[in-house]
């Protein structure tokens, strides 16, 4: 049952009916135009303020020679990496069979007997750069630490080295080095070579990051 107050309100204010549907039309336009506008906002402070650096062409190198024996070396041209500026994130991704080795069949035994890399066909590298500073870039080279998970032959391990990085134009820089052992990511050395293959691997990279878009 209506409250008298009610009546005398509804008395008072009479409602246009004929309006309704124009006003409730009118809102959802509103609402419909805000998430447009808020959505259109969002696109365009992402692309403005996006700071990510990426290549499809990043060079890693690895050294495992000995003295006296033949020289266990390999490149490999086409490592993706990704870098975001404003978070220090970076990932690295390097497919095995693109390595390249002086020897056809050194490059076969790699692939086949230690790295095995029909099984294990990448190697990843996901970690945080430590405080980067694009101003101390600016100003010349800039050196700052790196840690992450590296994942080799199905095994991950954290990794801890240093990173510098040096402002080339349009293009950022990055090179860093580090050591792993390959007893540390179960790839087994057949004791017939062992001696002329480096306990620890010397890996060296670099990286010609340019702006995503």
């Amino acid at each position: 049952m209506k409250s008298p107050l009610t009546k005398s309100l509804r008395k008072q204010i009479p409602i246009n009916k004929k309006a309704i549907p124009y006003m409730t039309a009118n809102k959802s336009n509103f609402t419909y135009m805000k998430k447009i506008l808020l959505f259109t906002g969002l696109l365009f402070s992402t692309c403005l303020f996006s700071q990510k650096m990426m290549t499809r062409s990043g060079e890693i190198k690895f050294e495992a020679s000995m003295p006296a024996f033949e020289e266990v070396a390999a490149k490999n041209n086409t490592v993706s990496c990704i870098f975001d500026k404003s978070t220090g994130d970076i990932a690295v991704l390097a497919l095995v069979k693109a390595f390249r080795f002086k020897v056809p069949l050194m490059e076969e035994h790699f692939n086949e007997n230690y790295i095995e890399s029909d099984k294990f066909p990448k190697a990843t590298f996901k970690g945080k750069v430590t405080n980067f500073d694009a101003a101390k870039v600016a100003a010349g080279k800039a050196t700052f630490d790196v840690e992450g998970d590296l994942t080799l032959h199905g095994v991950t391990k954290k990794v801890k080295t240093k990173i510098t990085f040096v402002q080339s134009g349009e293009k950022l820089v990055a090179t860093c080095s580090f050591k792993v052992k390959p007893a540390d990511y179960n790839i087994k050395i057949p004791s017939v070579v062992k001696s002329k293959i480096a306990e620890s691997v010397e890996i060296d990279l670099k990286f010609d990051l340019e702006k995503k878009v």
